[in-house]
C-alpha cells in the first residue's frame, strides 16, 4: 500500500520526462510566437518595417473602399470582401492584444473601441437584413482611420508634427460621412428631395458650412432637429479644423515639473516653469 501511494505521489508531483518536455516545448512555442509578433510590431529591421507599412497600406486601401462603397445603395455582392476584411482586422487586433502587456486598457482605448466597432460592422450583414441599418453601420467603418493615424504617428515625423491638423480633418470627415448616412436613412423614401446618398452628403456639407443653398431641406420635425445637430456639431468641428491650421505648430511633450504638454518645436525650456526639456527631435526646426 505504501509503495502504491509513493507511485501516485511521484506521478502527481514528478511527471514523466516526456510529459515535462512536451509541456515545456509548447510553452516555448507560445513564447516564440509572441516574441516574433512583438518584433514585427515593434522591431526596427527591414522585415518589421515592411510588415508595418504593409498593414498601413492595407488600412489605406480598405478605408478607400469604405468611402467608395458608401456611395452605392446595393453592394450585397461585396459581402464576401467585407467579411474577409473583417477577418483580417480581427486577426490583426487579436495579435496586438496577444503581445500587449495592458490588454484591458488597449481594448477599451479610443483606437481599440474604434477597431471593435469596425470589426462588428463588417460582420453585421451576416446577422442583419435591414438595408437602412447597414447603411449607418457601414459609415462607422471609417473609425478605422483613428487606428491608421495612431500607427502613422509612430513612423512619420510629418504626422507627429501635424497631428492636430490631421486629427481634426479625420474628425470632420468621419462626422460628414456618418451624418450623411443618418440623413439618408432618415429621409430617403419620405423626402422627395433626398433621392440618393449624394443628396444626403450634399445637404450635410452645406449645413455644417452654413452655406444653406435651400435647394435641399430635411422634412418633418425629426429632419429639422437633425439639421440643427449637424449645424451645431459640424460647425464646431469645422472651426476646430480652422483653428489648428492657423495656430502655430506645437510638439506634445509633458513637462515633468508642471505638466504643460504643448511646446515649440525647438523648445529647450518649459515656458511655464522653466524646466529643461528633453524633447526628442531629428534636428529639423
Amino acid at each position: 500500500m505504501v509503495i502504491f501511494e509513493l507511485i501516485i505521489y511521484q506521478k502527481l508531483f514528478y511527471p514523466d520526462p516526456d510529459y515535462r518536455n512536451a509541456h515545456k516545448g509548447a510553452a516555448m512555442q507560445r513564447h516564440t510566437l509572441k516574441t516574433r509578433l512583438a518584433h514585427l510590431y515593434h522591431g526596427d529591421d527591414r522585415t518589421a518595417l515592411i510588415f508595418r507599412w504593409g498593414l498601413l497600406a492595407f488600412d489605406a486601401a480598405s478605408i478607400l473602399y469604405f468611402i467608395i462603397a458608401s456611395f452605392y445603395q446595393n453592394i450585397d455582392q461585396f459581402h464576401a470582401i467585407e467579411q474577409l476584411i473583417g477577418l483580417l482586422y480581427l486577426l490583426e487586433f487579436s495579435a496586438r492584444l496577444y503581445i500587449s502587456n495592458r490588454r484591458l486598457a488597449d481594448t477599451f482605448s479610443l483606437s481599440g473601441l474604434a477597431d471593435l466597432i469596425v470589426i462588428l460592422s463588417l460582420f453585421a450583414p451576416m446577422v442583419a437584413e435591414s438595408f437602412l441599418f447597414l447603411r449607418v453601420v457601414r459609415s462607422l467603418r471609417l473609425l478605422r482611420s483613428y487606428h491608421m493615424l495612431k500607427t502613422l504617428r509612430e513612423h512619420s515625423r510629418f504626422v507627429r508634427v501635424h497631428e492636430d491638423i490631421i486629427f481634426s480633418v479625420i474628425n470632420l470627415l468621419v462626422f460628414i460621412f456618418v451624418m450623411s448616412a443618418v440623413v439618408y436613412v432618415a429621409q430617403f423614401g419620405s423626402n422627395p428631395l433626398i433621392k440618393g446618398y449624394v443628396d444626403a452628403l450634399y445637404f450635410t456639407v452645406t449645413a455644417l458650412t452654413t452655406t444653406g443653398f435651400g435647394d435641399i431641406t430635411l422634412a418633418g420635425t425629426g429632419g429639422h432637429l437633425l439639421a440643427v445637430l449637424i449645424m451645431i456639431f459640424g460647425i464646431s468641428l469645422f472651426l476646430r479644423l480652422i483653428q489648428t491650421i492657423f495656430r502655430p505648430e506645437k510638439v506634445r511633450y509633458e513637462c515633468p515639473s508642471c505638466g504643460l504638454n504643448r511646446h515649440d518645436n525647438d523648445a529647450v525650456h518649459c515656458k511655464h516653469c522653466g524646466t529643461v526639456l528633453h524633447i526628442t527631435t531629428e534636428g529639423a526646426v
